[in-house]
């Protein structure tokens, strides 16, 4: 079993930054790939941006690419959003996925384990 936890998760104004959190914790498995997903109300959850497990491999969401930026904390199994620019579009619950597989993963069905997610209001 794999834990995941989200945070950093808050109300910011249009423009701002914010760096969410990401920490999975649990089996034997020293790193994974992981990525971040998100859902604002009376949408599906789509892909944001995603990291391979220590080569610095990492893919984004084609609108988001300049503005977001997804790290990982050396061979921890602890990722980082760094958001700025931030947008009420961008308001939403956002949830990281650990994969348990090799490579990117794009979709939620790539992803074996999830957390409860972090909210992200931005205000206009």
């Amino acid at each position: 079993q794999v834990h995941v936890v989200e945070s950093g998760g808050r109300l910011v104004q249009t423009g701002d930054s914010l760096r969410l959190s990401c920490a999975a914790s649990g089996r034997a498995v020293s790193v994974y790939p992981m990525g971040w997903f998100r859902r604002s109300p009376g949408k599906e959850r789509e892909f944001v941006a995603a990291i391979g497990r220590s080569f610095g491999e990492t893919a984004y969401k084609d609108t988001l690419s300049e503005r977001f930026t997804i790290s990982r904390d050396g061979t921890k199994n602890t990722v980082y959003l760094q958001m700025t620019g931030l947008k009420p579009d961008d308001t939403a619950v956002y949830y990281c996925g650990a994969r348990l597989g090799y490579g990117l993963g794009w979709t939620p069905a790539d992803y074996d384990y999830w957390g409860q997610g972090t909210q992200v209001t931005v205000s206009s």
